[in-house]
């Protein structure tokens, strides 16, 4: 069987079964939504970025070093 061809059914296959939803396009536009609020949403409100304060690469790995071995101390 040609790897193609069977992509092709694959993909035709899917897309029929999308065209003939009814209530699973509002239930996919749901889980977009949630989609775009976990990953937009969250990571701006508690997900601080620590490291945009230091310039260059190098000073970032001596914090992440910095904090791993205090971390680990602990």
């Amino acid at each position: 069987m040609n790897p193609t061809n069977l992509f092709l059914k694959i993909y035709v296959f899917y897309r029929d079964g999308f065209r003939s939803m009814t209530v699973g396009r509002t239930l996919w536009l749901l889980i977009l939504i949630k989609l775009f609020f976990v990953f937009v949403v969250l990571k701006l409100f508690f997900f601080p970025r620590f490291l945009g304060q230091f310039e260059s690469g190098p000073e970032r790995n001596d914090y992440v070093r910095e904090q791993l071995i205090e971390r680990t101390q602990q």
